[in-house]
């Protein structure tokens, strides 16, 4: 079983039930699934096709699990993009491998960003989501840096059955997710 798993059923669900006031250990907010999503729309045009390749390699390293191509919806002149060129990928990952790309993310993955103070934690969508940006892939101990010819970054978005985001922010905590402490405001006289 994943760590993280272990974890949420042992030690976050009592902790939540507690905090949030939920008696039924099957309605404390929980973990859907996590979609880590690159966009690579340098890769539309026909001689950078090998940069879309190397970065679906890296994805599939990182998260475990062959990336999904996502093509362009409408052409847009000014970019260069014709509908239907590919221009991303996305992963979308739930259940034990979910767990633990997360855990790996945490304990691993992170701790590897320069200057990092915490992840902000207002960044949620009003429906107990959070998204954030990892700026490259070289964070990730999976990838070999003197492999990498082309640095991407990507969104990760944590979804959850958290009804609202104090609830989702409470979630994300206990299971090690390092927020920002909130700044106090300073009295100007």
């Amino acid at each position: 079983m994943a760590r993280l798993l272990e974890k949420y059923r042992n030690e976050v669900v009592p902790e939540l039930q507690k905090r949030l006031g939920i008696k039924n250990p099957l309605a404390v907010p929980r973990l859907v699934k996590i979609v880590v999503n690159m966009g690579v729309g340098r890769a539309a045009q026909p001689k950078e096709r090998h940069i879309l390749e190397e970065v679906a390699r890296h994805l599939a390293l990182i998260t475990g699990q062959k990336p999904l191509v996502t093509k362009a919806r409408k052409s847009v002149s000014g970019f260069r993009i014709r509908r239907g060129f590919p221009v991303g990928l996305k992963v979308t990952l739930r259940g034990r491998r979910m767990y633990e790309f997360l855990d790996r993310l945490i304990t691993l993955a992170i701790p590897r960003v320069r200057d990092f103070r915490g992840l902000d934690p207002e960044a949620f969508d009003g429906h107990g989501n959070y998204t954030f940006g990892v700026t490259e892939q070289l964070i990730f101990p999976e990838i070999d840096p003197d492999d990498v010819h082309h640095t991407q970054g990507m969104h990760i978005t944590l979804v959850t059955t958290a009804k609202t985001d104090d609830q989702a922010r409470e979630l994300l905590a206990l299971l090690g997710l390092p927020f920002r402490r909130p700044q106090r405001m300073s009295r100007a006289g």
